[in-house]
């Protein structure tokens, strides 16, 4: 991946409606999309730190069986993806934003895997609520792949949302309670560190 050209092109992508309308916040301002980029663990730990993010829910989406467990959909064979659910202030953020940060930590250029983590239940994928959202996602695909940004194709898959179905309760903000467990240094750690360096603008305050 030519790191700092990925870099440069999504930071250049235009973010005008970021802090437009501010006077008009309502829950019409919000916006929803889910997203799988491997453990859900380690999206999660990175939306919850971008502002205009409201809430971010760990959970599955994709697959063919009902209320899945965790356990089951590690097995790979329930079809489903590990996501999480972002909903967004518009007046806040964009999804624009939301779909840059997602493209610079993790690699959308490996099938079914992230780093250590294998299995189509780590595949890389968008589900898309709207026309815009499938168009949006598409264009940046399209972007990175004609600027030849990643040494391979993108294999991300932009696929409409049908169902989401939450995580457990000890699946919910993990990075925040396990800070400490090897996984958490050694994986999630580094993410969160390149989040907060290319997007150091636009982190939540700590309060």
């Amino acid at each position: 991946m030519k790191k700092s050209f990925l870099l440069t092109l999504l930071l250049s992508l235009s973010l005008s409606a970021v802090g437009q309308n501010n006077s008009k916040k309502s829950n019409s301002n919000l916006e929803t999309i889910t997203l799988g980029g491997g453990c859900y663990w380690c999206i999660e730990a990175i939306y919850e730190n971008l502002t205009g993010v409201k809430t971010v829910v760990s959970g599955f989406s994709g697959g063919k069986v009902a209320n899945p467990t965790y356990e089951a959909v590690c097995t790979g064979k329930t079809g489903h993806a590990e996501v999480v659910q972002i909903t967004f202030d518009k007046n806040i953020t964009n999804l624009d934003e939301v779909l840059k940060v997602f493209f610079t930590v993790h690699d959308p250029t490996t099938l079914n895997r992230q780093g250590a983590d294998v299995g189509t239940q780590y595949r890389s994928v968008i589900f898309y609520r709207n026309e815009q959202q499938r168009k949006t996602a598409q264009d940046i695909i399209n972007t990175l792949n004609a600027n030849k940004v990643y040494n391979s194709p993108i294999v991300t898959k932009v696929e409409p949302f049908t169902r989401f179905y939450e995580a457990e309760d000890e699946h919910q903000d993990y990075y925040e309670y396990n800070k400490n467990k090897p996984y958490c240094r050694l994986v999630i750690q580094p993410k969160l560190e390149k989040f907060e360096k290319v997007f150091k603008d636009r982190l939540k305050k700590k309060k």
